[in-house]
């Protein structure tokens, strides 16, 4: 379960499984080393199956680390506060460039791709890649595809996506193998402010419709 990464940091990995089990005993571990925060530890950064533990190496080490984590309660795990974030999003024209492919080769109409999407059960397992890129697993399995053959340049921000059984919503205009299904005003990443990550691991999200004319107000 604990293993070494480097000269200062501990791996505590859950295991191969993407579940919402498993994550919520990374995320449990990782909130209990907040509540009663010990002086060596310098970041903690959550995934999908473990949790990396970033420590100071000049006041601690491996063995040490390893027998505070072994010592925590992490028995509420089914009881940590989480927040639902709403999110609009618009399915429509340029906003949406992949819902017509999308639906194809689904076999179903871009209503359906949409019904679909708003009807799935998303929350933030990590974040990763890019600044404020937030991996939502909890895509329905109809809506499932794999991720284009060739990368498409030039999404904007905002850009909402799906590949296998997770969603992104971009936070910088970039290339992108994944399916661009709509697009949100709301910014994930905001660098001007206190706290310029919109969600944190463990948070859920639902997403609402919305049309072009409130995507571009």
């Amino acid at each position: 379960m604990f293993r070494a990464a480097g000269s200062d940091a501990l791996l505590a990995d859950f295991g191969g499984e993407i579940s919402e089990a498993v994550f919520a005993r990374v995320v449990a571990l990782d909130h209990a080393l907040a509540a009663d925060r010990p002086a060596w530890l310098v970041e903690t950064v959550p995934a999908y199956t473990s949790l990396l533990i970033v420590f100071d190496p000049l006041t601690s080490d491996h063995a040490e680390v390893t027998n505070h984590l072994r010592a925590l309660d992490t028995s509420t795990a089914d009881l940590l506060p989480t927040t639902t974030h709403v999110i609009p999003v618009c399915y429509e024209g340029d906003a949406a460039p992949d819902i017509t492919q999308v639906a194809a080769t689904l076999g179903i109409s871009p209503e359906a791709v949409i019904a679909a999407h708003l009807a799935g059960d998303y929350r933030v397992f990590m974040y990763g890649f890019a600044p404020g890129y937030a991996y939502l697993g909890g895509v329905p399995g109809k809506l499932q595809l794999p991720r284009k053959a060739a990368a498409v340049r030039g999404h904007p921000v905002g850009s909402v996506m799906v590949a296998g059984p997770q969603c992104l919503i971009t936070t910088l205009e970039m290339p992108t193998g994944w399916w661009v299904i709509g697009r949100t005003p709301v910014r994930v990443l905001d660098v001007a402010s206190e706290r310029p990550f919109l969600f944190e691991p463990g948070d859920k999200v639902r997403f609402t419709r919305i049309g072009l004319a409130d995507l571009h107000a």
